[in-house]
C-alpha cells in the first residue's frame, strides 16, 4: 500500500535544472514524498545548497553538476542515479535558457544553438538515456517542462519558441513509443512563473503577467506539485498529454 504522505518512497528521481526556480522546488517535493533525488546542474554551488536543504529536513539528494547539452554529461548523470539509488524511476527534465530577445534575422547563430542546445536537445538527451533505465527499473514516468510559448508564437524570442514547440513534438512521441513500456511521458507546461529565468528580461515579463487572468505570477513550488501530480501513481492512465499552469495565461 502506498503511504498518502509518501507517495515516492522507494522511488529514485531525477531533476535537471536544480540549481534554481522550478528545479529545486520540484526536487524538494519529491524528497519531502520519499524519493531519494539526484539535483542535476551546471554549477555546483546552487546544486549543494539545495540538496543541503532537502537533506535539513531528512531527505534524501545527491548533487550531480553536469551540462546536460553535452550527451556524455546525461548518460552520466543516468548512471550516478542508478548507482546510487540503486534504480531510476522518475525524471524531470527541466532546463531553459530564453536566449534574449532578438528578432529571427538579427539573432546570432551560435545564440540560436546554444537555445537548441539547453532548450532541446537536452530534453532528447534526457529521454534518450532516462527511457531505458526506467524500464529496467520497472516502469516509472517522465516530466517534460516547456512553456506556455508551446502554444504561441513568441516575438522577438524564435529560438526559445521553437524549442518549445520541438519539446511538445518529442514528448508525443516519445510517449506514443513507451505507451506499454511502462513508461509514462507528460509535458508541463509553465506559464509566467517567478523564477531567475524570468527575471532576464523584466520588461517582458511584466508585459506577461499583465495578461495573466489571475493577475500575478505562479509559484515554483505550485509548478512543482502539478509536475509531481504527473510523476505519481495518481497519473496511472495519463500519458502524452500537456498540463499547463498558467493562472489561464492560454485562455
Amino acid at each position: 500500500m502506498i503511504d498518502p504522505l509518501k507517495p515516492f518512497a522507494g522511488k529514485v528521481a531525477l531533476v535537471t535544472g536544480s540549481g534554481t526556480g522550478i528545479g529545486p522546488a520540484t526536487a524538494e517535493h519529491l524528497a519531502r514524498e520519499g524519493a531519494a533525488v539526484i539535483l542535476v546542474g551546471r554549477r555546483p554551488g546552487p546544486l549543494e545548497e539545495a540538496a543541503d536543504s532537502i537533506r535539513a529536513t531528512s531527505g534524501t539528494a545527491y548533487p550531480f553538476p553536469a551540462d546536460v547539452s553535452n550527451p556524455g554529461q546525461v548518460a552520466a548523470a543516468v548512471d550516478f542515479a542508478v548507482g546510487s539509488g540503486g534504480a531510476l524511476h522518475l525524471a524531470v527534465n527541466n532546463t531553459g535558457v530564453s536566449g534574449g530577445a532578438s528578432r529571427l534575422v538579427d539573432l546570432d547563430v551560435d545564440a540560436y544553438r546554444q537555445v537548441m542546445g539547453v532548450n532541446l536537445d537536452a530534453a532528447f538527451y534526457g529521454l534518450k538515456y532516462q527511457i531505458p533505465a526506467i524500464i529496467v527499473a520497472g516502469g516509472g514516468a517522465i516530466v517534460n517542462v516547456s512553456s506556455v510559448d508551446a502554444d504561441r508564437g513568441h516575438v522577438d524570442y524564435t529560438a526559445y519558441t521553437a524549442t518549445k514547440h520541438a519539446v511538445r513534438g518529442l514528448t508525443r512521441a516519445a510517449a506514443l513509443e513507451h505507451a506499454t513500456t511502462g513508461v509514462r511521458i507528460n509535458e508541463l507546461q509553465p506559464g509566467v512563473i517567478a523564477t531567475p529565468l524570468s527575471r532576464t528580461d523584466p520588461q517582458a515579463t511584466a508585459r506577461a503577467e499583465a495578461k495573466v487572468p489571475m493577475g500575478r505570477s505562479g509559484r515554483p513550488s505550485g509548478t512543482a506539485q502539478a509536475i509531481c501530480f504527473l510523476l505519481s501513481q495518481r497519473a496511472f492512465y495519463i500519458t502524452r498529454t500537456f498540463f499547463s499552469v498558467d493562472g489561464g495565461f492560454l485562455a
